[in-house]
This record gives C-alpha cells, sequence and structure tokens, in this order.
C-alpha cells in the first residue's frame, strides 16, 4: 500500500495505519481510532488515517454505518465519534410508562452532542433492597456488559426525590419589555429580550430556557412554553402544580378505561343495603367514601359495649392491578387539595360516582364490623365485601346540631336510631383513646374561602366539633383491624409508620424546655404521652404555643413503609391506612391485600405487587410531601396576594421560626407568613441562641423567642413566590445578656444599629 504524505500542518488526523490495499481496519482499530484521534470529524478524515482508497471506499462506508446503526459510533452533526460510556454509578430517569415488570431507564443528564441517550434495564428480583418504580428517579450501579456495544443493566441503590422545574415564572410587561418574576424565592427577575416573548402575555405562567449574553454574563429568559394565566383562569394552584410537575390531566387510555367501568353488583358480596349507614363530611364534599352506622351489642358477654360498622368504597373493584387507571393512579400516588381545586388521584367517574357513597344509590364497598367493649377497647372484628346503601348524608354540623338539641328536616328522623347510637359508641371509644394516650396537639388548621375569581373572600378556623373527633375515632379503629388481619393472615401489608423522635431532637427540645423551666426527663425512651404531659405544663404556665411548635418539630415525619415500627404518633402497635382508597394509593393497596388474604374475589394484591412493596411505598411517601408542599405554597401565593393591597398594614402574629438570618412571624388572623431578616431587628447584634430558639440582643439582653407574639408591619408582599417581608414594631422580652452561650454564632446580617421602630 502506497504511504500516505504527511502534512506540515498539526491540525488534521494522523499519519495511516499501516494495511494492506485491500484490507479494511478492523472494527477494534476504528473504535481505537476515534477514541484516541481528537481531530476526527468523519468518514474522510477516518479514509485518510487507514489509507482507504478506490475500490475500498464503499466497504469501509457500509462498515462505518453498520457500526452507527448498531449504537457502537454516533454522527453528531458532521462528525463522527464514539458512543459515549454511563459512569459505574448514574442518577437515572425511569419514564412514568416504563412497564413495572420491565423497568428501563435512561440517564437524568446527557449531552445531546453524543447521540441519543442509552437505555439501561433496571434490574429488581427478590434480593434487591431498593425497588424502585414508574416515574422515579434513581441513584444507580451500571453495568456496561463486555461487548462493543454497551448493553447497560441497572442496579439501584437509591431512590432520589426529583428535583422541580428550574425556570418557571409569571410574565410581567413593563416600559421597557417583559421580565419574568421567577415562582422560586431565591431566584431572581430576569428581562425577557422582545424576540424571545412568543405568545406569552401579561400575567401568563411559562416556562423559560436561560441564556447569559454580554460580557457580564447577565441571564435572559427566553419562553419555551406557555402553560397558562393563574390569575384569568382563576387557578393560583397551576404554580405550584408545574413547579412540582403534578400529574394533573388524565391521559386519554384513562378516561375511556374509567368511562367504560360497569357497575358493581351483589355477585360475590354481602347485601348490607338494608343497614342504615350513614355518610358524615364537610358540607361542600363532592364525593363521600366512608359511612358508618353503630348498635348496642345484645351479647350478653358484652354489657354496655357495641357493634360499630365502617364501609368504605370498593376501588379495588374497578381499579384492577396493571391497569390504565391503576398506572395512573400510582404515578399521582394521592389527591391534592387545593383551595381552589383538587387534582384527583383518580377520573371523576370512579371518585364521584362509582365510588362514592351516595345516599339511596347502591354501592359496592369494603366493610369491617367492630365489637367494642364498655370502656371502647376493640374486642373482635372482621371484614365483608358488601354491597350498602347509604341512609342519609349529613354534614358534620347537621350531625352535631342534631346531638346538641337542633335537628332539621334531614336529621331528625335519624336522630335516635342513628346518631344516638353512633354517639354513644364514640363515647365509648373516647376513653380507650385516653387511655392509651396519643399525642394530643390539636393545631387550629385554617380554611381558606375563595371569590367567583379564584382570590381569597374570606380565612377562618373551622369549629372543631365531636363529629369530626366520632369520624376521626372510627376511622382510625378500623386501619389498625386492617392492619392487624393483613399480619394475621401473614399478608404483606403496605403500613402507615410515624418513627418515635431522634436523640438529636429530643436533646433540642430539652434544652428548649430548660429555658422556659419545663421539665422533660433525660431518657430517650419517651412515649407520645410524655408529650402530652409537657404540653399541660405549658398550659398553666400559658406558653403553649411555643411549646406546640417545638413538640410538633421534634416529631418524626409519618411515611408509608411495608416494615412495621409503629405509629408514635397515635401511640399505636401497628396501623395502615384503609379508609381512603379514593384518594390515597396505599389504602388501595391495603384494599387488595385484604381481598387477596381473606379470598373474597377478584382485585387482590398480585405477587408481583407485594415484591414491589418496598418501591411502592417510597414513591407513594414522597408524592404526599411533594402534596403537602405543593398545598402549602398555593396557600402562601393565596395570602400573599390577599395582603398585596395592605402594605404599611400592621397586624399581631407569633414568632413561628428562628434562624440565623431572622425571624419567621406567623399573623394569628390569617396564618400567612413573612420573614423578619435579622439585620433590621433594632440597636444590637442579635445572636441566635439554638437551645433557646430565640435571637438575643448581645449588649441589651432584648429576646425574640419562639412562638412569643409580636406586632409587625408589613412591608412587601411577593404573591408570585408566597413570601413577604415584615418590620417587627414591638419589644422583646429582657433577658440577661449572659445567657447567650459561646459558640453562639451571630447571624451574618445582624450588623445593623437601626433606631428602634417607630410605632
Amino acid at each position: 500500500m502506497p504511504k500516505t504524505k504527511t502534512s506540515k500542518n498539526t491540525s488534521g488526523p494522523k499519519r495511516a495505519r499501516q494495511l494492506r490495499a485491500d484490507e479494511l481496519p478492523t472494527r477494534e482499530q476504528l473504535l481505537e481510532a476515534l477514541a484516541t484521534e481528537p481531530d476526527v470529524k468523519g468518514k474522510r478524515d477516518l479514509a485518510k488515517i487507514f489509507g482507504i482508497r478506490g475500490e475500498m471506499r464503499k466497504p469501509f462506508k457500509a462498515m462505518l454505518a453498520e457500526l452507527e446503526g448498531e449504537g457502537v459510533i454516533t454522527r453528531t452533526r458532521k462528525a463522527l465519534r464514539r458512543t459515549a460510556a454511563l459512569p459505574a454509578v448514574t442518577v437515572l430517569d425511569i419514564p412514568t410508562d416504563a412497564d413495572p415488570d420491565d423497568l428501563h431507564a435512561f440517564p437524568a443528564q446527557w449531552n445531546d452532542e453524543e447521540g441519543e441517550r442509552p437505555r439501561v434495564q433496571v434490574l429488581g428480583g427478590r434480593d434487591a433492597r431498593v425497588v424502585p418504580a414508574p416515574g422515579d428517579r434513581i441513584l444507580a450501579r451500571i453495568d456496561a456488559g463486555e461487548d462493543e456495544i454497551p448493553h447497560y443493566t441497572a442496579k439501584a441503590m437509591k431512590i432520589l426525590d426529583k428535583p422541580r422545574r428550574a425556570h418557571i415564572g409569571i410574565v410581567r410587561m413593563d416600559e421597557d419589555g417583559a421580565r419574568l418574576i421567577p415562582v422560586e424565592r431565591k431566584q431572581k427577575e430576569m428581562r425577557i429580550p422582545a424576540g424571545d416573548l412568543g405568545d406569552a402575555k401579561d400575567g401568563d405562567l411559562v416556562e423559560v430556557e436561560v441564556k447569559l449574553s454580554g460580557r457580564l454574563m447577565i441571564p435572559r429568559a427566553k419562553v419555551t412554553n406557555v402553560i397558562g394565566n393563574p390569575m384569568s383562569e382563576g387557578a393560583i394552584s397551576l404554580i405550584a402544580i408545574h413547579s412540582y410537575e403534578i400529574p394533573y390531566r388524565f391521559p386519554a387510555a384513562v378516561v375511556r378505561e374509567a368511562d367504560e367501568a360497569k357497575e358493581a353488583g351483589l355477585k360475590g358480596r354481602e347485601d348490607w343495603r338494608d343497614l342504615p349507614l350513614i355518610t358524615i363530611d364537610p358540607a361542600d364534599a363532592k364525593d363521600h367514601d366512608d359511612a358508618v352506622y353503630a348498635q348496642p351489642d345484645e351479647d350478653e358477654n358484652n354489657p354496655g359495649g357495641h357493634i360499630v360498622y365502617v364501609a368504605i368504597a370498593d376501588v379495588s373493584a374497578y381499579v384492577q392491578p396493571g391497569s390504565a387507571l391503576d398506572r395512573e393512579a400510582y404515578l399521582r400516588g394521592n389527591s391534592v387539595y387545593f383551595p381552589d381545586r383538587v387534582v384527583p388521584m383518580l377520573p371523576e367517574r370512579i371518585s364521584n360516582d362509582l365510588c362514592s357513597l351516595r345516599e339511596g344509590e347502591p354501592r359496592a364497598a369494603m366493610a369491617v364490623r367492630m365489637v367494642m367493649g364498655a370502656d371502647g377497647r376493640k374486642r373482635s372484628h372482621s371484614f365483608h365485601r358488601v354491597l350498602m346503601r347509604s341512609a342519609a348524608k349529613v354534614s358534620y354540623q347537621q350531625a352535631q346540631a342534631a346531638i346538641d338539641g337542633q335537628p332539621d328536616d334531614k336529621t331528625g328522623p335519624i336522630l335516635e336510631p342513628v346518631l344516638k347510637p353512633l354517639w354513644a359508641a364514640y363515647e365509648a371509644m373516647t376513653k380507650a383513646r385516653e387511655q392509651r394516650g396519643p399525642l394530643d396537639l390539636d393545631l387550629p388548621e385554617r380554611k381558606i374561602l375563595l371569590d367567583d375569581k379564584g382570590m381569597v373572600r374570606d380565612i377562618h378556623v373551622p369549629e372543631r366539633l365531636d363529629a369530626h373527633r366520632l369520624i376521626e375515632e372510627m376511622m382510625i379503629a378500623a386501619n389498625v383491624a386492617a392492619a392487624e388481619t393483613l399480619e394475621q393472615k401473614r399478608s404483606p401489608v403496605m403500613y402507615r409508620v410515624h418513627d418515635e423522635p431522634s436523640g438529636e431532637k429530643l436533646s433540642a427540645l430539652r434544652d428548649f424546655l430548660g429555658s422556659l423551666d419545663i421539665a422533660m426527663k433525660k431518657s430517650d425512651a419517651v412515649k407520645a404521652k410524655d408529650f402530652n404531659g409537657i404540653l399541660a405544663q405549658a398550659r398553666r404556665a400559658n406558653n403553649i404555643e411555643q411549646v406546640s411548635e417545638m413538640v410538633l418539630r421534634s416529631q418524626a415525619q409519618a411515611e408509608y413503609a411495608p416494615e412495621n415500627y409503629g405509629h408514635f404518633g397515635l401511640n399505636l402497635d401497628r396501623y395502615a391506612h384503609f379508609t381512603s382508597p379514593i384518594r390515597r394509593y396505599a389504602d388501595l393497596i391495603v384494599h387488595r391485600a385484604l381481598v387477596k388474604a381473606l379470598d373474597l374475589g377478584t382485585g387482590g394484591l398480585s405477587d408481583q405487587e407485594a415484591l414491589k412493596l418496598p418501591g411502592i411505598a417510597q414513591h407513594i411517601s414522597a408524592t404526599e410531601r411533594r402534596a403537602m408542599l405543593a398545598e402549602r405554597e398555593t396557600s402562601d401565593r393565596l395570602l400573599a396576594q390577599f395582603l398585596s393591597t395592605k402594605i404599611g398594614a400592621r397586624f399581631e402574629g407569633r414568632i413561628s421560626g428562628v434562624t440565623r438570618s431572622g425571624l419567621f412571624v406567623r399573623l394569628l388572623e390569617t396564618g400567612a407568613d413573612g420573614f423578619i431578616p435579622a439585620s433590621t431587628l433594632g440597636e444590637d447584634y442579635y445572636r441566635y441562641v439554638e437551645e433557646q430558639q430565640a435571637m438575643i440582643g448581645e449588649r441589651t439582653g432584648e429576646k425574640f423567642g419562639l412562638g412569643e407574639r409580636v406586632t409587625v408591619r408589613l412591608l412587601e408582599a411577593a404573591p408570585v413566590a408566597g413570601a413577604m417581608r415584615f418590620e417587627l414594631l414591638s419589644e422583646g422580652t429582657r433577658v440577661n445578656p449572659s445567657s447567650i452561650k459561646r459558640g453562639s454564632r451571630r447571624p451574618s446580617q445582624s450588623r445593623s444599629f437601626k433606631g428602634r421602630r417607630k410605632k
């Protein structure tokens, strides 16, 4: 083979490899050249390296095409390169529509210039410590195999929380054009160049990509998608829905499957249609998934006892494992409740029709019959798959009013035969509850009422009635019964678990309580009753708000798990969610497990589902946390919008959080949260004293502590971010400055010597 001339230019492909005129390079030689020759740009460069000429060009070109078709090499624009290999440990995203029985994933981060993202097979099995599911993001150990073409497999090491979308915001028009108001509090505003606005208009919620421009690399936004206009659509929740990527539109296949569902009949069920079960719900409830009834127990061996019936909509009759409905319900994990809308776990045909226990209409249900002693303790129970018919639909307020002597046309006829026996059973059950001693943190929950435009009309704390507590107590009893039955049948269980507080959190709480002269035992072996004793001391000392806040912070977060470690807050050894399968996937899993364990017909838990319980538990625990954050942020935005017209107004509030950066204050009237930077506190250096959860003046001893009541002025409200900034108007309490322990760090922004605030 004639030698190739060597160019004096240092750029371009290097010398030709020594091949015969009729010889093609091997696949290994080609791949080595692509990996080691940085100047190779395409076929022509490779041909020069190997001296390919004349008749050899055609088979050489075919060889390259074959390698490209197999995915061994990648064409990017006009260049060829060897396909990039995945690192040994990689973050992968499993598509939401992946087959749960044959999972695959793709790299979460991928340079498109490297070609198409490689597909990775996710391995599982009985011995897998982490069991992922469709829609999950995982940290995985990668095996590429030993072939030329990587055949990637992965073993999940950890399920990760997916990050929120990086850049969404609201478009605002001004005299200079358009700007983006980010939904993230920590992100700054960006300008949107005129040519990058697209079809977006003032007030639109948009997705953008960020570009850096100019020598100063100033970030600019380019609109890539117009999501909608929360103001004109009256749905502030749109921001949180898209920020947290909450699925809110049902795919056509899911809607079609729901619409085609046939109403369950009596076949394979017990007939409970004559049992006067009733639903007790909020007055504005659109679906009714639980019904109750109680009667005196006539068994002479149980004097003063009661029989309590709890019937729950039988979602498992309509949502079969592996169906489109099931996959979508799993993906959502739970319903999400916003002040302006509900994002349901299941389509309306299921949640508001077939599985809503409507008054006077036959409905399929899973029911539990519980025998209670006069002391309120459960003596026995049994589960049944039934066809029931609600005798009445009443609100909490109606039921309570009837018991209090003011029945109406609806509750009058059922007062003696239904409501009074229910209350009698409840009164017995409260004895057992008091004996058990669950954590008694009865914190008020505000309800935001909206007007026709989706803006705040009113904020109030609904009265906590015995009717609420009755339903709560009967649902807890049913949930315990479900867990006990599944354990007795040696069935897999999706537990609702709540771990005891960590030693570190208990130590912090103990230090805080010590600063208030409230005693707490030094042992880390605490029970819910111990916290109730602390709360009782706090009520007597008139600082219940401070102590309640810290006790709440000391608690672990409840979650779902196939392993049981009890429910600390309820002081229960075993607990499972059974009573809301319309809105929680965990409850649907428990229903299926009961159907399978008790041989109650079709729709039971499959063996494949049972193997995946660890992954399902991790996923639905994450979707629950996502829902809580999205709901809280939406409330913050609505409240910031509501108060944005009251800049400069004074409010009463309580310090709800203390950090090195400043104070968080929750307004008493509305529950709105805002921030006071440490640099604006007053005429002193303020140190953050963690053990007291307070900021204390270094010189004056002025103290601002958790739970203390303060007066503030609203300085700024940012509705899109749901943030508010306050000015502190009231004086703090005075303590000895020596109470600041050594090592308590000064806030990074607390160096201001501003004068005392004007009242």
